[in-house]
């Protein structure tokens, strides 16, 4: 596997005044902490005085790998007299060759930690580590903070990089990487027949949740409302996808009963589109199960295909992409669409994006292991 969905040219001091907390700073930290940034700038948080009490975080974070640098030194000092690496020589003695605040970079609670610090979000604090869901995650339990009437505002969404020797070895044993390596842009392909599996990426998708009244008052710009959210678990191996997609159709049906909606209301739909052989299928089935006749009626976009697999960050940037949508009234599409594949029938708006005017709008994340998410988003009326 030589591809990857790289964030180019991107460094945190272009988002970031005090720069002193850098060297606990891990790649993952740093997205989400520029994502933030983005979103804090574009809802005009700072413009107006808030209670900084009712201001809270809610982040997801994936499996933060350390940086093999770092770790060479105190894994070469932890080899036994065999030549094997021994944990007992690395926990009496590798560790010591490690710099004193090394663990802070890679706790994934780190993420909301420094958001909250450099916004001064005193209100709720989580972190939600579930995986590939963990964006959707994120956004629906800050929602229900919001609901119950516990913060005004909060910073929701998550980040992860997948652009690391450590995890690329992890997802190349398991199968998953795609092997379309002379073709790049071609590689990611959800549902199209061809596939052959992922591309992993990187990258951070950050909103500002809010309740309604007072956006309103500050006269905030509103992309949507978040209207539905719903989870469950297939409980199946922790390298294994549901095969069936009988766990993420009992998510979808849970979203749609929270937000009120029937099946026939949703009219767009993105997808978690993995551009794994199996997972397609299973997703696929799901949302036929979960919607019925109607699920072949309805655009589906995966945009994986042009932003690869952004593990913990995919939810919450294909939040960000509904938003958008519903918005600008115009849906992205699945690019690399080239063959159908039989078991992969609906309409997953092949190659073009196409003009749409969606009203409510699902989103899909599940991952390995059989964690299962959905969101539903509504235009404000």
């Amino acid at each position: 596997m030589k591809i990857a969905g790289e964030v180019k040219d991107f460094s945190i001091r272009d988002f970031l005044e005090n720069r002193k907390s850098l060297k606990v700073m891990a790649r993952d930290i740093q997205l989400a902490v520029a994502g933030a940034k983005l979103a804090v700038d574009d809802a005009a948080v700072e413009e107006n005085p808030i209670d900084r009490t009712r201001f809270g975080v809610s982040l997801g974070a994936g499996l933060i790998s350390s940086d093999v640098d770092e770790l060479a030194l105190a894994v070469i000092r932890s080899v036994d007299e065999s030549g094997e690496f021994s944990m007992k020589i690395f926990g009496e003695e590798g560790l010591r060759n490690l710099f004193p605040l090394w663990l802070l970079k890679y706790l994934p609670n780190m993420l909301a930690c420094h958001i909250s610090i450099i916004h001064d979000a005193q209100g709720p604090n989580n972190t939600i580590t579930a995986g590939d869901t963990s964006g959707i995650q994120a956004i629906g339990e800050a929602s229900r903070i919001i609901q119950r009437g516990d913060a005004d505002i909060m910073l929701a969404g998550a980040a992860e990089s997948k652009v690391h020797p450590l995890t690329i070895v992890r997802q190349h044993l398991l199968g998953n990487l795609s092997e379309r390596s002379d073709e790049p842009k071609k590689a990611s392909r959800p549902f199209e027949k061809n596939r052959d599996g992922l591309v992993l990426a990187e990258g951070a998708g950050v909103v500002v949740l809010e309740e309604i009244s007072h956006a309103e008052e500050r006269g905030a710009k509103i992309y949507g409302e978040v209207v539905g959210f719903g989870s469950s678990s297939s409980a199946c191996a922790p390298n294994k996808a549901d095969a069936d997609g009988q766990g993420l159709a009992r998510s979808i049906k849970a979203a749609c009963a929270d937000s009120g909606l029937n099946d026939g209301k949703i009219d767009y739909i993105l997808a978690h589109g993995l551009s794994c052989p199996l997972s397609d299928v299973a997703e696929t089935r799901a949302i036929k199960e979960a919607l019925g006749e109607r699920a072949k009626q309805i655009p589906i976009s995966a945009i994986k295909s042009m932003t690869g697999h952004c593990g913990a960050a995919s939810g919450a940037i294909e939040v960000i992409a509904a938003a958008l949508a519903l918005k600008n009234s115009r849906i992205p599409p699945t690019i690399n669409y080239e063959e159908n594949d039989p078991e992969c029938d609906l309409d997953y708006v092949p190659n073009e994006a196409r003009e749409f005017a969606p009203r409510a709008v699902l989103v899909n994340s599940f991952g390995f292991g059989g964690q299962n998410s959905s969101l539903v988003l509504r235009k404000l009326k």
